[in-house]
């Protein structure tokens, strides 16, 4: 027997038959030493990769590889078969998971503050009824917004049975709600909600490491359901008009207090939360009788089982009920569609210095003053959407002369990346100013722009050297005829030198440095949300829980 110094995944002295064993006999001892799997496992010896040639039927031994008494044998890990693609999964989540937490705080800052770039749906703040609320200072607002984001893209992780990554994006939004002022979260539901939401991933996942830190969430759930529905629920039976909204949610805390009071020995405490559930859990059965003559009247099944439940399941007020949420629906998307109008609207007016969009409401004051649209949004853009500011500029006949020739020195801008050609093209081909400046306004391809021009009975192309010349001879004279004049056309050529960069970030670099997929991802899952989703919940796993755990407890007290 000679002997092998080894050294990596395990390390010593191994006593081997260089002359009788394989590298695989060698591999599969210093896996079994490393508690490793063989395919694992690597081996290097003088700076080479050990190989063995799999499709021989004689495998040469150690001694025909080269390895020598006390050779020194490097053992190192790499992936075994199958194990190199769920590292590689694994590092896709870990990476997909950093990308949503850095849209989702992209996108509450911008939808805070009101910087660009601008996207094209509106994500608001809104209450049980659906009105849009705002609260406490900018951090407080953005942290919610980004907690809400993040709670509402767990909860469809959720639906689809990934709970592992649920309970990573929810450790991201209590992250978020923990930058908010305590006080203003006691009055909503959704810090509570999301308690439950971490222990029901727990209790999917069957995880009884979390037993103690789960009964600790749902006592914390428990008292914050209290506060914002008031005792008894009288604060959320005034808020919904007498309506049971809650019922499924408690059937789901109710079921996991008792899950968890039964695996720390509590039984009684787990019998009667259990039984409070299964009560709760028949409220909400609704009779096929019922369900099909909602249904009959024309609602979907979900939207029917809902309305039933919400209202006792009496029918004539749940049918009202849907009727409303319908005018509801029709009327948000309306707003929906006009919101989005804004911001196509706001994206062709730029940014402010500080990368903010145009103030609509401050537009809207301007305009009803009697300004022009565009006038009044340039002026707001220049001063921040200072109201004062913007309509002391207005007022001022030099400053507004000068944002008006900044206006029209914008249009011709965009106008000449339209069609593909420019005034001074058209100069330096022989055409006056004044008339390449008046083709370019009637628009056209770069082709008909030129026809149009050489087809012109007043067309006269002479030297562009000449022509250059007298084009800024019309610049200067025609263009502005006295001195004050001149400053105007200077100062708005400053100006939008100034403003390409806002106009370029309007335009095309709105989406740079934007995770534009993972953005829009967050966007549809919280378009299917409203203000009853967090209460609208499959009981089909909770009805099977129940149960199981009642046998349990039976047989558990049978025995005893």
């Amino acid at each position: 027997m000679m002997k092998l110094k080894v050294a990596g995944t395990w390390g010593g002295i191994l006593e081997v038959d260089l002359e009788n064993w394989t590298l695989t006999m060698l591999r599969n001892e210093v896996a079994n030493r490393s508690g490793l799997d063989p395919e694992s496992i690597k081996l290097i010896c003088a700076g080479k990769i050990l190989k063995a040639d799999d499709g021989d039927d004689d495998p040469k031994t150690l001694a025909q590889l080269g390895i020598k008494e006390n050779s020194k044998i490097l053992s190192s890990r790499g992936a075994a078969p199958g194990e190199g693609k769920a590292i590689m999964a694994e590092e896709e989540r870990s990476r997909r998971l950093s990308r949503l937490k850095a849209a989702a705080t992209a996108l509450s800052k911008r939808h805070v503050d009101g910087s660009l770039p601008m996207e094209d749906y509106n994500i608001e703040l809104e209450d049980q009824g659906g009105q849009q609320v705002k609260f406490g200072s900018e951090t407080d607002q953005s942290a919610a917004m980004m907690g809400l984001m993040l709670h509402a893209k767990a909860k469809s992780l959720i639906e689809t049975d990934l709970y592992v990554d649920a309970l990573e994006v929810l450790a991201m939004a209590e992250e978020s709600f923990l930058l908010c002022d305590p006080k203003i979260l006691e009055l909503v539901d959704n810090i509570p909600i999301m308690e439950i939401d971490i222990v029901w991933c727990y209790f999917l996942l069957r995880d009884l490491k979390c037993l103690s830190d789960a009964g600790f969430r749902l006592v914390k759930a428990r008292k914050g359901l209290e506060r914002a529905h008031g005792k008894d629920l009288s604060r959320v039976r005034l808020l919904q008009a007498g309506q049971c909204p809650e019922l499924a949610l408690y059937v789901r805390l109710e079921l996991l207090e008792g899950v968890v009071a039964y695996h720390t020995g509590q039984n009684d405490k787990a019998l009667n939360a259990l039984k409070s559930a299964h009560a709760k859990l028949l409220q909400l059965q609704i009779p096929d009788e019922t369900l099909s003559v909602v249904m009959g009247m024309g609602f979907h099944e979900k939207d029917a089982k809902r309305a039933l439940r919400l209202n006792n399941k009496d029918i004539a007020t749940s049918v009202d009920f849907l009727i409303e949420e319908r005018a509801k629906r029709a009327q948000k998307h309306k707003d929906d569609l006009q919101r989005q109008k804004e911001i196509l609207e706001q994206k062709t007016y730029g940014v402010t210095p500080m990368n903010k969009a145009v103030d609509m409401q401050m537009l809207d004051r301007l305009v009803l003053i009697g300004y022009a649209r565009d006038l009044a949004a340039e002026s707001l853009r220049r001063h921040e959407n200072d109201f004062q500011k913007a309509l002391d500029a207005l007022t001022s006949p030099d400053v507004n002369s000068s944002i008006q020739v900044y206006i029209e020195s914008r249009k011709r801008k965009r106008q000449e990346q339209h069609v593909g050609v420019t005034v001074d093209e058209l100069v330096s081909m022989g055409f006056e100013r004044g008339q390449a400046t008046s083709a370019l306004e009637v628009g056209g391809k770069r082709e008909d722009i030129i026809q149009r021009l050489l087809s012109s009975p007043a067309a006269n192309p002479v030297n562009p050297g000449t022509a250059s010349a007298s084009g800024s001879a019309f610049t200067e004279n025609g263009g502005a005829t006295s001195s004050t004049n001149n400053e105007i056309v200077a100062e708005a050529e400053d100006a939008e030198m100034e403003d390409d960069t806002a106009d370029e970030i309007a335009s095309n670099g709105e989406e740079e440095g934007r995770d534009l997929e993972i953005e829009g991802d967050i966007a549809d899952e919280i378009a299917k949300v409203d203000a009853l989703s967090a209460y609208d919940i499959n009981l089909d796993k909770e009805v099977e829980a129940i149960n199981e755990y009642l046998v349990m407890l039976d047989a558990s007290q049978d025995s005893g």
